[in-house]
């Protein structure tokens, strides 16, 4: 499957949709922090992505990593030293109109920006020879463009990491209150998670939480058993909601993730550096 231009979402680009499924917060201004680079990625003409890199070595896994609708890319100036800290790069990406992003987002332009981006993500890391392995992960809203670009560019990537994700559209959106019968919305008008995971070869985890009261665990579970590739995993945290998962398991998340990648790479164990708590 490759990336389809003439993809119609414009269902989910109307406005009642919209308003519930991006929740755009801007940038404080302050600095990026020590070891994180902050780089720009043109989408369109005048408009911009603001990403943040948190770098390891570059020979490590690079993980370029898509955030829920509520997020920014400094939301996880804790969190992404601690993927640094077992040996990983996290490259975080905001969508139009959050954190320093210009532009407004919608469901049409952020898939079709996650291509863009991971064409300059991979420049990018080529230019600066950084000739580690590429994964992709999303968390929630996130998990949408993680598997927009699974499913396009399985040759530029080691594998595939969703966290907190939704197979369907349309229990999505009536939990999130949308009247889908009144804006004539179907489930083939919608993302179209599970024929995109359907087509996925790359070595694939999900993790998801017991308790997700916005996405039930039946949507993580329903990833997996529709999901393409031979490697899979499904881990569910106990006890945990849509946004405790890291509160809950603290360094074993990091750990989980470590060893997945370190399979799937195929990496020697990376040095270990002392972890700071997640906000």
């Amino acid at each position: 499957m490759r990336f389809d231009p003439t993809a119609d979402y414009s269902k989910l680009d109307q406005p009642e949709v919209l308003g519930v499924i991006f929740h755009p917060c801007r940038d404080s201004g302050g600095p990026s922090p020590v070891g994180a680079l902050d780089h720009d990625i043109a989408v369109e003409n005048g408009i911009s992505l603001g990403a943040r890199f948190y770098l390891a070595v570059a020979e490590a896994p690079h993980i370029l990593f898509f955030h829920g609708n509520g997020e920014t890319i400094g939301d996880y100036d804790e969190i992404g030293p601690m993927y640094n800290a077992v040996g990983l790069n996290f490259l975080a990406v905001d969508y139009r109109g959050y954190g320093r992003s210009s532009g407004t987002p919608t469901v049409s332009n952020m898939l079709a920006d996650a291509h863009l981006v991971l064409a300059e993500v991979r420049q990018w890391m080529a230019a600066a020879g950084r000739p580690g392995p590429l994964l992709v992960m999303g968390r929630s809203l996130g998990c949408a463009c993680a598997l927009e670009l699974a499913a396009a560019h399985e040759a530029d990537l080691a594998g595939l990491i969703i966290e907190s994700g939704f197979s369907e559209t349309l229990p999505l959106l009536c939990n999130l209150g949308i009247d889908v019968e009144r804006l004539d919305i179907t489930e083939e008008d919608g993302f179209r998670n599970v024929g995109k995971i359907e087509r996925i070869n790359l070595p694939t985890l999900l993790l998801h939480a017991q308790n997700d009261q916005l996405i039930p665990v039946y949507s993580a579970a329903l990833l997996q058993a529709q999901c393409g590739a031979r490697t899979k995993e499904l881990q569910i945290v106990p006890g945990a909601g849509h946004n405790d998962i890291i509160a809950r398991t603290g360094r074993m998340y990091f750990e989980v993730i470590r060893g997945f990648v370190q399979k799937v790479c195929k990496t020697a164990a990376p040095p270990r550096r002392r972890y700071r708590s997640a906000r």
